[in-house]
Parts: C-alpha cells; sequence; structure tokens
C-alpha cells in the first residue's frame, strides 16, 4: 500500500510539475507556404500601380525535421508597383498547441521582410509571448508564396 501511494505521489508530482518543464524560450524555424483564400485587391485610380489589398491567406509550416503545421491569417498591403508595407494577425495551429500574432512587414524589389510580435498561444504555447522574423525564400512556384519563418516563443512557468 505504501509503495502503491509512493508511486502515485510521484506520478500527480510529475504532472503538476510539467507545465512548469515546457517553461522558457524556445525556437520554431521553418518554411511557409502561403496562398490567398478570399483576398480583394483594390486598383487606386489615377495613380499607376498602386494597389491596396486585404483578405484572408492560409498556410503550411514545413521544419526540416519533417513536422508540419497550418497557418490561417488575415493581411493587408498597401503597394505602389509591387512595393510597399503590408501587416496582418496569424494563427499557427501545431500538433501541441497554437500561436497567435500581429506581424509587420514591407516588399520590395521583389522580396518580403517583416516582424512578429506573439500575442497569444494554447497547449504547449499558452501565454505565450515573443518575437519572430519573416524573410522571403527563392520560390518556384506560381501563385503562392514561400517563406522562411522563425518564431521566439517564451512560455511562462505556471
Amino acid at each position: 500500500m505504501r509503495r502503491s501511494l509512493a508511486v502515485f505521489l510521484s506520478g500527480v508530482a510529475l504532472v503538476i510539475a510539467a507545465p512548469a518543464a515546457l517553461a522558457g524560450e524556445q525556437v520554431l524555424e521553418f518554411k511557409l507556404v502561403t496562398k490567398p483564400i478570399d483576398y480583394k485587391v483594390t486598383e487606386v485610380a489615377n495613380i499607376e500601380g498602386q494597389a491596396v489589398a486585404s483578405g484572408k491567406l492560409f498556410g503550411v509550416a514545413v521544419f526540416k525535421d519533417g513536422r508540419i503545421g497550418v497557418k490561417e491569417f488575415v493581411n493587408s498591403s498597401d503597394l505602389l508597383k509591387g512595393s510597399g508595407p503590408f501587416y496582418g494577425y496569424s494563427t499557427y495551429t501545431f500538433e501541441d498547441g497554437s500561436i497567435t500574432a500581429r506581424y509587420t512587414g514591407s516588399v520590395k524589389d521583389g522580396r518580403s521582410t517583416g516582424e512578429y510580435t506573439i500575442l497569444s498561444g494554447t497547449g504547449a504555447y499558452a501565454n505565450a509571448t515573443g518575437t519572430g522574423t519573416i524573410e522571403s525564400a527563392p520560390n518556384p512556384f506560381k501563385g503562392v508564396n514561400l517563406l522562411n519563418i522563425k518564431l521566439v516563443v517564451k512560455t511562462p512557468g505556471t
């Protein structure tokens, strides 16, 4: 009986300690393929090459080790001849939880760069904060974007 109680209490201690073990900083790096699903581009009258765009997009994140995730996001941009600022909100969903972040960036000479601010998370990323980067990757595909993403995720202990 005494041994069973000790094993049970050890298990309870591990369950209670598990969230604290996940606390800290984690770097997630992956390729992201995105495609517009409900996106509207409006050309500005009397300004050649000026367009304002916004809408929903979807993406698939692929890690080097084969893990995958998905991204649902909204994006807005104000581009003159393909260059200018963009911003939006992303929710990444991975097998162990999700991360929601706001991003800002710009497109210049066909290359996108930007930064993330992590706003929240669920599961293994509960109450996450942090930052990240967005960078265009060489893209052989038409109609999709290919990006390198790096998220530095900070999760609090409980």
